[in-house]
């Protein structure tokens, strides 16, 4: 019989109130299993919600500790992102991203699930905005400064189309007529071999490239 493994998920927030409520709303969810944030090391494979109001250096310095450091991965909850913010928290590995007016128990759950499985899950208004902002930065620079410059194969691009368009790993895989497995290899080979560190920051080159 198969077991599903429950992800391991720990909190941290700005005030106490905010740690409260997310730890409330999460710990009636089954597929979760809450870790103290005074664990050390955390259990493979879990995922750190960080909610706060806006970004400032700690809450930036404390998500690229908990991607690059502690090696999990992130779902940032906050109220606000500034134009100069958001490329830093794609490019310090944040794919997760949830508005805390929207995050509710279930909304939650859907992003700290899309983040254990490596799928990016960016509010739709905020991708516009990351591919104005690339779009912008191409017009202004002679070339990608942040990137490594490599090609990408048709395939790769096909799918980090979907990516961008928001669909997950079986969305995609029904689109192209791949099994997930594919998928999930196409991704894992381009942001390996472009030292990239998940599916936003792919996209994020991928739009800078000229790609998509």
């Amino acid at each position: 019989m198969h077991v599903r493994t429950r992800v391991p998920v720990v909190v941290h927030a700005s005030d106490p109130l905010s740690h409260a409520g997310a730890v409330s709303q999460l710990r009636a969810q089954p597929e979760v299993e809450l870790v103290d944030d005074t664990t050390s090391p955390l259990p493979e494979g879990s995922v750190a919600v960080l909610l706060t109001e806006k970004l400032d250096e700690t809450a930036l310095a404390r998500l690229r500790r908990l991607v690059r450091t502690d090696g999990s991965r992130a779902v940032l909850v906050t109220e606000l992102i500034r134009e100069a913010e958001l490329l830093q928290v794609i490019e310090c590995g944040v794919g997760t991203i949830v508005w805390r007016r929207e995050a509710t128990g279930n909304r939650l759950l859907k992003a700290i699930l899309a983040a254990a499985r490596g799928d990016g899950d960016l509010p739709s208004d905020l991708l516009g905005r990351l591919i104005s902002q690339i779009g912008s930065m191409q017009r202004n620079a002679a070339g990608p400064a942040d990137f490594p410059t490599s090609g990408l194969t048709a395939r790769e691009v096909d799918v980090l189309r979907l990516v961008a368009e928001g669909l997950g790993t079986g969305e995609i895989a029904g689109k192209l007529s791949y099994s997930e497995r594919t998928v999930k290899n196409v991704m894992h080979g381009l942001t390996t071999r472009l030292h990239l560190r998940n599916r936003a920051h792919a996209v994020a080159f991928a739009l800078r490239e000229g790609y998509i």
